[in-house]
């Protein structure tokens, strides 16, 4: 029985369609190629004008350069290839949905002016920072009225589950993996109760994510129990590149008035329950205060997109007093979508490496990047900034840690340490600069999460806190290894396989 379930898994055939699929491509481009000479004739011009639109248009040449490369090889079938996979010439329904929520959800940020203003005052060195965050893409900075940094999800998974038990009248869960066990069942189990009390629970959860985690009907046995359910691009066995955009967030709102993010799952690994790759290093953060808003609504956004339920989403809006609230610092939630031609998280993180000046620590389970991020950490050390890079020491991919180690040689020549972490997987996202400013997310510095996922992150200036975010960086860099020339030397032979690998590293 187990057998059969292995055999006929949805992700074996999810596989096994899509090789299906590529082979009937083939023959079929084959069979019409030889029937009509003209086709081969238009596909061939249709590739200079491809290149030549790639190579002046694209926002990310060094992801494009995979198929500007197969084109020049193969004109004809690399063409065919593109528009059929690469062009985004078909918008599946749930993305026009989204654009059209994504555009009808912008009357709910609004940014208080005299907030932007004491920014600007205070910390006129970082106005370009913060008006492309707050007016260039719309996300609002709030005075930060409470957040706590919880360096592992162990540390933070308690605290997760004291604020479900608070809830009162909604709970918003938007994550890319659910998988059963004591994490899940615990969080689950308080859903439950809160839905049969009367509490509004939403669950939402990446259908690739969690694809090899929950069954196809996992949505329909959440909705008997009264928690509204539903997976995020479900995936079909038609490939394209569509398919290719998935919800990496990780959101859990509590009727409004907090919100937990960071890098953690709601599967065992991500609080240590067992050990998957050694110790698994992550964190979580929980933002209270108004600035739980913005979150709120990025999780509507997409909801809405899927089950159109909401038309008012300031009925989930807390109404906190106007007494004055102690505060400290700035805080701004900001979410990165595929859909839009702004690449705002990887504008962030540019921003933060090139305002430095005294260091920037970064931490990433992924280093897989393009030439504008290389020679930007490159300069920031020439400059005399103390840049430091935390990587996993046990991979999760092998693959990926090998092109991650690929990008080590370039950058230490160029004055950036590079830290792997011993004990374990670094799964964390975090950036820490000057003891004045920090983002804390879900984005990866591969061009999964710059260019093809939806994501979201939080950005801190200012606040005391950050200096428990650059602790952490520290105390694990302290556990980890500082990587030397000699520690990934590779033969000719393994630096050829591994370059060619690297042309596809966009699509990993």
């Amino acid at each position: 029985m187990k057998l059969l379930k292995k055999v006929f898994n949805r992700t074996v055939l999810m596989i096994v369609s899509a090789l299906v699929e590529i082979i009937a491509l083939i023959y079929v481009f084959r069979f019409f190629n030889e029937q009509a000479a003209w086709i081969e004739t238009v596909l061939r011009l249709l590739s200079i004008i491809i290149v030549l639109l790639l190579v002046t248009r694209s926002q990310h040449l060094s992801s494009d350069m995979i198929w500007i490369l197969l084109i020049i090889i193969e004109p004809v079938f690399g063409t065919a290839l593109y528009l059929f996979l690469g062009a985004d010439l078909f918008i599946s329904q749930t993305f026009r949905n989204i654009m059209f929520e994504t555009q009808k959800a912008e009357k709910n940020y609004v940014q208080d002016r005299s907030v932007l203003d004491e920014m600007y005052k205070e910390a006129p060195e970082y106005k370009g920072q913060f008006k492309y965050i707050a007016e260039s893409n719309n996300f609002p900075f709030y005075r930060n009225e409470g957040f706590d940094y919880y360096p592992l999800g162990d540390d933070g998974f308690p605290v997760m589950l004291e604020e479900l038990r608070k809830a009162e009248k909604f709970i918003f869960l938007e994550y890319f993996i659910i998988e059963e066990g004591k994490m899940w069942n615990s969080i689950l189990e308080i859903l439950k109760k809160k839905a049969k009390a009367g509490v509004e629970v939403r669950v939402m959860y990446d259908d690739l994510g969690s694809i090899g985690t929950l069954s196809a009907s996992y949505t329909r046995q959440l909705e008997s129990v009264g928690i509204k359910a539903v997976t995020f691009n479900r995936i079909n066995p038609i490939i394209n590149i569509i398919m290719n955009h998935r919800d990496h967030r990780k959101i859990m709102v509590i009727d409004g008035k907090v919100v937990f993010s960071g890098g953690v799952n709601l599967a065992d690994e991500y609080i240590n329950a067992y050990e998957k790759h050694g110790h698994w290093k992550d964190n979580i953060i929980m933002v209270r205060g108004r600035a739980v808003w913005s979150y709120t609504v990025m999780f509507l956004t997409n909801w809405n997109a899927l089950r159109h339920e909401d038309e008012d989403y300031t009925v989930f809006k807390h109404g906190f007093s106007n007494e004055n609230v102690e505060t400290d610092g700035f805080i701004a939630p900001y979410g990165e979508t595929p859909l839009d031609n702004d690449l705002t998280s990887q504008n962030i993180y540019l921003n933060i490496i090139n305002q430095a000046n005294d260091y920037v620590y970064i931490a990433t389970p992924y280093l897989i990047i393009d030439t504008e991020m290389v020679n930007a950490l490159i300069l920031a050390a020439q400059r005399g900034v103390d840049v430091r890079i935390l990587t996993p020491g046990v991979p999760d991919k092998k693959i990926v840690w090998r092109i991650t180690r690929s990008y080590y040689d370039e950058l230490i020549n160029g004055g950036v340490k590079i830290v792997e972490y011993t004990p374990g997987f670094v799964h964390c996202k975090v950036f820490v600069s000057d003891d004045a400013i920090a983002t804390v997310g879900t984005i990866n510095l591969d061009y999964r999460s710059l260019y093809l996922h939806f994501e979201n992150g939080t950005y801190l200036y200012g606040s005391r806190k950050i200096l428990d975010i650059k602790k952490d960086m520290l105390d694990t860099m302290a556990k980890g290894k500082y990587v030397g020339a000699e520690d990934f030397k590779m033969g000719l032979f393994a630096e050829f396989i591994i370059s060619v690998i690297k042309l596809f590293a966009p699509l990993m």
